[in-house]
């Protein structure tokens, strides 16, 4: 009910300051963002051509992705897969690998791989097993003993720690990452101009990451 109470409470709240946007006739287009994803790139070839949209960024929590376009906080999101898609029109953009990550204390992180079957029976930190709100908690409840994790590999560049490793998992299928938008809302106006120079800046870098990796 609480969480119920939360988004009830956002989805009102934007919709009386979108009212006032237009009142002052304003024009910002939020875009939200699932956690290693990069949307600096998109965010530049837009504003180049339309300077007068401005451009808010909402940082996501990985367990949460679609929430705010389904509750209206962000009219754009750059998320990974798994998520719910209802009511969102996808665009593709590209696939990214995950990577286990283990305290360095563990026996298999002397290991340079691993497979999903070296994990059975360890406790994964998921939202079936332990739900846990920040990816800062995470780390430090794997860094302490308390399970393991499969990240995405774009994450790992922000939480390098000398207590961590990040072993790739060679049976892993890699995950798509996506635009989103809500389904009729990539009407004439500022998300679909968006989403015209976002897929091509964003599929590009996405190509580079992989190619230097």
């Amino acid at each position: 009910m609480y969480e119920e109470a939360e988004r009830i409470t956002a989805t009102v709240g934007t919709a009386l300051e979108r009212v006032r946007e237009a009142a002052r006739g304003e024009q910002r287009l939020v875009v939200a963002f699932s956690p290693g994803l990069r949307v600096s790139e998109a965010i530049r070839a837009f504003t180049a051509r339309h300077p007068h949209v401005t451009v808010d960024v909402l940082p996501l929590r990985w367990w949460e992705q679609d929430a705010p376009l389904h509750d209206g906080r962000a009219h754009v999101g750059y998320l990974r897969r798994p998520f719910d898609d209802t009511g969102l029109r996808t665009v593709p953009i590209g696939r990214e690998t995950k990577v286990a990550c283990l305290p360095v204390t563990h026996p298999p992180a002397a290991r340079s791989s691993l497979t999903t079957a070296d994990l059975d029976g360890e406790p994964v930190l998921d939202t079936r097993a332990r739900r846990t709100y920040t990816l800062d908690e995470k780390f430090e409840l794997i860094a302490a003993g308390q399970g393991v994790a499969l990240v995405p590999v774009s994450i790992t560049g922000s939480y390098s720690r000398p207590d961590l490793v990040y072993l790739p998992v060679t049976d892993f299928p890699p995950v798509e990452t996506c635009l989103a938008v809500p389904a009729g809302g990539d009407g004439p106006g500022p998300v679909r101009e968006f989403l015209d120079l976002a897929v091509p800046a964003l599929r590009q870098a996405a190509q580079s990451r992989t190619a230097r990796s």
